[in-house]
């Protein structure tokens, strides 16, 4: 199944009807690297031509919603947006370069920690975010040090 076919159909599933905005919104979160809404909204436009920045904004939403799209918010970061969903993954990220990066939860299933009292919630995922330095950034770094 091509991915357009694919996408179409995952958003029937989900009670959405097929537009050429949610194909476009899909498309270019599934191509991108954790991008933002702006850098979303630039990727449509391109595709489209015009939209409005609020019908993507709207369309990121509902496809957070319906669990086609997970929403991470990385202090001091725009929310970002990604297409892995219904696994349980975290997050690195460089504190220079705010790239953004998958690993895999070593710990097992969600939500793969928990709180030493959960005052009474049912906890069901957790959200862990490494931050450090990426090599790149720390190369760079050690380059510039040394000259």
């Amino acid at each position: 199944m091509e991915p357009s076919t694919a996408a179409a159909q995952q958003l029937r599933e989900r009670g959405l009807r097929v537009t050429a905005g949610r194909l476009a919104v899909l498309r270019a979160v599934g191509t991108l690297d954790h991008p933002d809404a702006g850098l979303v909204v630039d990727v449509v436009r391109r595709q489209l031509g015009s939209v409005s920045t609020q019908a993507v904004y709207d369309t990121l939403a509902a496809l957070t919603r319906v669990g086609l799209l997970r929403r991470i918010e990385p202090a001091g970061s725009p929310a970002r947006y990604e297409t892995r969903v219904g696994d349980n993954h975290h997050h690195l990220i460089c504190r220079s370069c705010r790239r953004i990066l998958d690993v895999d939860c070593a710990a097992g299933a969600a939500p793969c920690m928990h709180p030493s009292d959960d005052r009474g919630f049912e906890i069901d995922e957790a959200e862990v975010v490494f931050w450090g330095e990426c090599e790149a950034c720390r190369s760079a770094t050690t380059v510039a040090a040394a000259g």
